[in-house]
Parts: structure tokens; C-alpha cells; sequence
């Protein structure tokens, strides 16, 4: 087995067992204080069935959750054991029935030297948890394998929040202390080449099956370290399931179809959980097989099912301060490698010049993500980063050169019940003047609030026919008339 090559342990000291716990005689428990002059008469008269009930309950919260602290401690040394013993390097390639085989072995060696007494079911989960440490993320990977789970929020050792259908719930689900959790960390950003430490306090990776990962430590996180992880679904949701969700309709996917098809230039604008990377990788389904795609990421999340895909991610700097590749620099990198469509998953610095001009250069059909909170402040948002790039540009070129590169700004949102609705699909007709004009064709109406707290509303057209329909007729997507009809009340 692994511990074949067991290095020379100390001799196990005496600690407390859970026999103490569970079976603690009566005399061990705390005596209450003494009332005070006076108090007894004044306590309010208790029936005689309440007063067992009530004596009863507080010496079983205490036991319980003495019981949890000693687990909590008999894990930990365990835990301890374990890298005492496993020989680590065969770890790599060790099979989970052997490796599940030996946690088995040292955890009931370990709890008979000490004479601890646990339950079937607590063996298990004793057994799960030490294999979670040694494999995977310690009490991290249960909630990495609940598909329920949208998003892991942890802030700090002793408060990991979740995400589920839209709603933040706080889980009974904590570290021991800093050091696991930074240990957890660790764990993480090494398996991907990155590091973090007081001289780089942040970091962004991927987890192995995707999923992404944000961390900020002390000093700069204040109260232990924040750790944000977006699960990454392991089914990719089409635009048909998309509809049945009710992110958006039918008339505003055939739109969506004829807008990709025809090599339209898309921008994906909402704010952060709204379902942007989704909406984009939905809409990548609509592109042909035939066209060669190169996408550019920070961190690589995009699930294009092409067959003609490169993909590219940024790199920070590494401990030197060297060696930075930015998504500006993969971006001019993809300008040189003949791509039909260039996919950019998030535009947020100066990247946005180099896109805006491969949009402008013959790469139609390009599409990227960008944080805003509608079709104008997206619109405005551009125009803030270009500044920020450092390019100095007359306010009416600028325009121009966004007015001529984006067709089309999808709108996507997370509404106040947690659903996620494509609220919005507005097109860039030119400009009038200094200003960039633009035209919604397609919105989402609120009609309400159910009882229950869900948003009652529909989708909706505004009545205006599309900019492009020639544009898609010659191409061989004569969309109807009557997808441009508004409903009528």
C-alpha cells in the first residue's frame, strides 16, 4: 500500500475521547448559578411538563456540539496522520479504491490507539472527509459535486456561502481555522502554475473541471481570506433549454439565429452572475462549423463545440515580474492567425481598441462580454476604456469607430428573484450627429410580483423592424413580419 514507506513516527500522546462525550456522567455537567435573593419567586411557574423538556435540552445542545468539536479535532489530527504516513509521491497515480482502502486502515488504527468510540455513519463521513483533504478540497468538494450549486462564496475560515437558483444561502460548512483554508488555496493555485502570498495577495485560476477561482488573502482580505469560485456546468445549455428556462423567447432566438449567422458583431452586456458567459456560449451554437474560431480569455470558460476553435488565456507576471501576457497581447497575436471570428470572453481595459478594430477589419461576427447595466451604458462604457487606453481620439471618431464595429448589444440580467432574463436586445443603426443612434427590437416587460416572491413578466417586441433584415434575407433568413409585432393587452 501507499504507506508502505511510513516515516518514523512520535509516540501517540494521551487526548480525550468521545466515550467522555457521550456517556458523561451527570455530575461533570456545569452547575448553574445560585438565583440571587428574590429570583425564584419572581421566575414565572413552569409546568411540570415543560420543566423536564426544557432541563433536558440544554445538556443535549451542549453534547452535541462538544461531540462536533472533538470530530473536528480528531479530523484534524488524523488528517496529520495521514501525511505522516501516505507516502504523497504515489498519490499521483494511486486508484481511489486503494487510496479510499488505506484512509480506512490508518483512521481505524488511529481511533483504536485512543480508544474512540464513533458511529458507523460517522466512520464515513470521517473516512469522506479525510479523502476530500488528501484528493480533493477539503470541505470545499462536497459543495463542488452538488449540482445545485451555482456559485461557492467563502469569507473567511468560519462562513462559506452558496448560491442556488439565484439565492445567496450561508452553509454549515467551515474550515478549521486560516492556515486550512489558505492551505486550500495553495492547493489550488499551484496545480495551475500561480501563487499567492502576502507579495501577491490575489489571484485568479481554473479548477480542473473548469470552474472559476478568485482569491484574495490577508492583509489585504481583513478578516481571513475570500474565495469566490463560479462552478462551471458540466452541460452546456443550448439556446433551446434557454428558452425553456424562459431566459428569453422563441422570436428572440430565431432573431439571435439570423443575428450570428449573418456575421453580425455582438456585444453581451450585464452585470456580474447575470448570465453573460451563458448567453455567449449559447449563441457561439449558431456559428458554422467551418469558420475558424480563436477565442481569448483570462480565464479560459468559453464551451464552443466547433470543430475549427483555438483557444488562448492571459498570463499574469510571474514572481519577477515577468513574463505578463496580457489579453491585449493575445488579442494582436490572433490578428496574425487568420481567424474567421474572434471571441474575446471579457472586455474590461485597453483590449477594447484592438477589438473594436478586428470587429472594423474584416472579423465579423466577433463577439465579447462586457459589465454594464444596459444598451447605452455599454455603449459608454467603450468609450471609458478606450480613454483609459490611453489613446487620444476626438469623442465623435471614437463613436464612429465603436458605431461602425458593434451591430448589436444584448442585454442580459439577474433579476431581483434570482432568474435570469435576456432583458434587452438593442441594435446600432449609425450615427446622427455626435451621437450613436440605436434602436431596441426586443425587451422584457414586468407585469408584476407573485405571491411567492417570483417576477411575473413576458417578452416582448417593440414594434420596430430590424436594421439588418435585408441583410438577413440575402443571406437566407427571411425572419417574419410578425416577429416585430408587439403584443397586444
Amino acid at each position: 500500500m501507499f504507506s508502505r514507506y511510513k516515516k518514523p513516527t512520535k509516540p501517540a500522546t494521551g487526548t480525550p475521547d468521545l466515550k467522555a462525550v457521550d456517556g458523561g456522567r451527570a455530575d461533570a455537567a456545569p452547575k448553574a448559578n445560585p438565583a440571587p435573593n428574590g429570583a425564584a419567586a419572581a421566575r414565572p411557574p413552569v409546568s411540570r411538563r415543560q420543566a423536564p423538556v426544557q432541563e433536558a435540552r440544554a445538556p443535549q445542545a451542549d453534547k452535541e456540539r462538544k461531540r462536533k468539536e472533538r470530530l473536528s479535532e480528531i479530523k484534524t489530527e488524523l488528517h496529520k496522520e495521514l501525511l505522516d504516513n501516505l507516502n504523497l509521491g504515489a498519490l499521483e497515480t494511486a486508484a481511489e479504491k486503494d487510496l479510499r482502502a488505506e484512509i480506512t486502515d490508518i483512521t481505524s488504527e488511529f481511533l483504536s490507539t485512543r480508544d474512540v468510540v464513533l458511529t458507523r455513519d460517522e466512520r464515513l463521513l470521517l473516512n469522506q472527509e479525510l479523502y476530500d483533504e488528501v484528493k480533493g478540497l477539503g470541505p470545499l468538494e462536497p459543495l463542488l459535486q452538488d449540482d445545485t450549486v451555482n456559485d461557492i462564496l467563502v469569507n473567511g475560515p468560519q462562513q462559506v456561502f452558496v448560491e442556488r437558483a439565484g439565492k445567496l444561502q450561508l452553509t454549515d460548512v467551515t474550515f478549521k481555522d486560516e492556515r486550512h483554508l489558505l492551505r486550500i488555496i495553495d492547493k489550488i493555485v499551484s496545480a495551475v502554475g500561480r501563487r499567492v502570498d502576502e507579495s501577491n495577495p490575489h489571484v485568479d485560476a481554473r479548477l480542473a473541471d473548469g470552474s472559476r477561482f478568485n482569491a484574495m488573502v490577508p492583509p489585504i482580505a481583513v478578516d481571513g481570506s475570500l474565495v469566490s469560485i463560479r462552478k462551471f456546468k458540466k452541460d452546456k445549455l443550448g439556446i433551446d433549454e434557454l428558452v425553456n428556462f424562459g431566459a428569453f423567447s422563441e422570436e428572440m432566438a430565431a432573431y439571435l439565429q439570423a443575428a450570428v449567422a449573418t456575421r453580425l458583431n455582438v456585444i453581451v452586456s450585464g452585470g456580474t452572475g447575470s448570465g453573460k458567459t451563458t448567453t455567449l456560449n449559447a449563441l457561439s451554437s449558431f456559428i458554422d462549423n467551418s469558420e475558424r474560431i480563436l477565442t481569448i480569455e483570462d480565464t479560459a470558460e468559453l464551451q464552443l463545440q466547433q470543430t475549427h476553435v483555438g483557444r488562448m488565456e492571459s498570463r499574469p507576471a510571474n514572481v519577477e515580474g515577468k513574463g505578463a501576457v496580457s489579453q491585449r497581447d493575445c488579442l494582436k497575436n490572433a490578428l496574425r492567425m487568420r481567424p474567421d471570428r474572434i471571441i474575446v470572453g471579457e472586455t474590461r481595459g485597453e483590449e477594447v481598441i484592438d477589438m473594436l478594430q478586428a470587429m472594423n477589419t474584416g472579423h465579423d461576427g466577433s463577439m465579447t462580454t462586457i459589465h454594464a447595466n444596459s444598451a447605452r451604458d455599454a455603449v459608454s462604457r467603450l468609450e471609458n476604456m478606450i480613454a483609459m487606453a490611453g489613446i487620444e481620439m476626438p469623442i465623435k471618431a471614437v463613436r464612429s469607430q465603436i458605431a461602425s464595429a458593434v451591430n448589436l448589444i444584448v442585454q442580459a440580467s439577474r433579476l431581483q428573484d434570482g432568474s435570469r432574463r435576456m432583458v434587452s436586445i438593442t441594435e446600432i443603426t449609425g450615427m446622427e450627429g455626435d451621437v450613436i443612434s440605436m434602436q431596441e427590437v426586443f425587451r422584457y416587460e414586468r407585469l408584476g410580483l407573485a405571491p411567492d416572491g417570483k417576477i411575473i413578466g413576458r417578452f416582448n417586441a417593440t414594434g420596430v423592424r430590424s436594421h439588418y433584415s435585408d441583410r438577413f434575407r440575402q443571406w437566407g433568413y427571411d425572419l417574419p413580419a410578425s416577429i416585430y409585432e408587439p403584443w397586444s393587452d
